[in-house]
């Protein structure tokens, strides 16, 4: 009996595998799991249900494709070839397409992007810019044929024949169109700014719109330094970049109403103003002569002299209540002034002097003020009231004997 390697016997299932025709561009249903898309952007996954579990690899080519993003649970189904992996010695599924089963492929993927974008705040109420009352230039970033610009250009020259129209021409769908819709979308706010953006198409399948989904658009919106109106499909056809717009538009036509403004109803609005003011300026007038009718029959005004002699009355009274507080404080101040003298006086030494008292001195000319700083003997000066003499000290006596 002959001895086969362990990789003879692999590849001969392999191509056991490789030759059943029933394996090759099968279509499986299963329940993701394990799901892990590399940095080389290689997809690799279960697939399994209640019974089984299959391998399953997708490779870059075929995951770039993906419009949405596969997540674990997720019930799907895909289509590819089942064949043998050789260096591990198992078989798996190489998957070409994936869908997801129940809603849509599109459907799916919208609804997982807009959660992910809501969920950054690309939608939120605060970011919405408001549109120019008074525009004068307006883009427009749209295919060059079709019935869309025809649209935006006769509503816009209708409602404002002054405004100018700058065309940004685009493929609104299939391969590249996204990019080139971000593209037109960048140039006006870096090289040809203007006052407000139309970025719109006509109608169509949810595969026609999809351009208007993609995350390159919608983000290129947002970071969109000009006013932004979205005008895509029909009134019922609904887009991210609606959401992310800062206003949306049901149609082109709209998109362009909302842009322009006519100028035949603004004069009618200056005209309804001007006919307001001209009459709130007659009432004002009319109240006005009113009051000064109501003004010139009063008293004081044909004899005014009576408004003078209150007047006079008032600042006599005033002049009099203030020469009576002045007079008052005056008398305050000198009856302060004399209590002061009088203090000064009873501490004036001479007055002592003259009541028979006399001031003792040393020879130094310090005063001695106690018996206790005198001796027999020591020379003393004495001052009285109108003069002094010298005097000797002949003893010292106690002042309590």
């Amino acid at each position: 009996m002959a001895v086969h390697s362990v990789s003879d016997v692999t590849k001969y299932i392999k191509n056991i595998f490789d030759g059943e025709r029933a394996l090759q561009n099968i279509m499986i249903r299963g329940e993701l799991s394990n799901f892990k898309r590399y940095a080389s952007g290689h997809c690799y996954f279960t697939l399994k249900d209640a019974g089984a579990s299959l391998k399953s690899v997708m490779f870059r080519s075929r995951a770039q494709s993906l419009r949405f993003e596969p997540v674990n649970g997720l019930k799907v189904v895909v289509t590819g070839t089942v064949s043998v992996y050789e260096r591990d010695g198992v078989y798996q599924l190489y998957a070409d397409r994936m869908m997801p089963e129940g809603a849509g492929e599109l459907a799916l993927a919208f609804e997982q992007l807009k959660e992910r974008l809501t969920a950054e705040g690309l939608f939120a109420p605060e970011h919405k810019q408001p549109l120019p009352k008074f525009p004068h230039t307006i883009g427009v970033v749209t295919s060059v044929s079709g019935a869309v610009l025809r649209d935006i250009y006769h509503v816009a020259k209708r409602r404002n024949p002054s405004v100018q129209l700058v065309l940004y021409p685009v493929q609104v769908q299939g391969e590249g169109s996204a990019e080139q819709v971000a593209a037109g979308i960048r140039f006006f706010n870096e090289k040809y700014p203007v006052d407000v953006l139309i970025v719109g198409r006509g109608g169509g399948s949810a595969e026609d719109l999809w351009s208007f989904n993609e995350e390159i658009v919608v983000r290129a919106i947002f970071a969109s330094r000009l006013p932004v109106i979205s005008a895509v499909g029909h009134e019922t056809d609904y887009t991210l970049a609606d959401f992310v717009s800062d206003v949306r538009a049901a149609t082109p036509s709209q998109a362009a109403e909302l842009a322009v403004p006519d100028t035949a109803e603004l004069a009618r609005y200056v005209e309804a103003l001007a006919a307001r003011l001209q009459g709130r300026a007659q009432g004002a007038l009319a109240a006005k002569k009113s009051r000064l009718s109501g003004l010139l029959t009063r008293s004081v005004l044909r004899n005014p002299q009576q408004l003078l002699d209150a007047r006079r009355q008032r600042l006599d009274m005033a002049a009099e209540k203030l020469r009576q507080l002045t007079e008052n404080r005056l008398q305050q101040q000198k009856h302060a002034l004399a209590l002061q003298v009088e203090k000064l006086e009873l501490m004036d030494p001479l007055k002592v002097l003259l009541r028979g008292y006399g001031i003792v001195s040393g020879a130094e000319g310090k005063i001695l003020r106690s018996a206790a700083e005198l001796e027999a003997g020591q020379r003393v000066q004495v001052r009285l009231a109108d003069g002094g003499f010298a005097a000797v000290v002949e003893s010292v006596t106690d002042g309590g004997k």
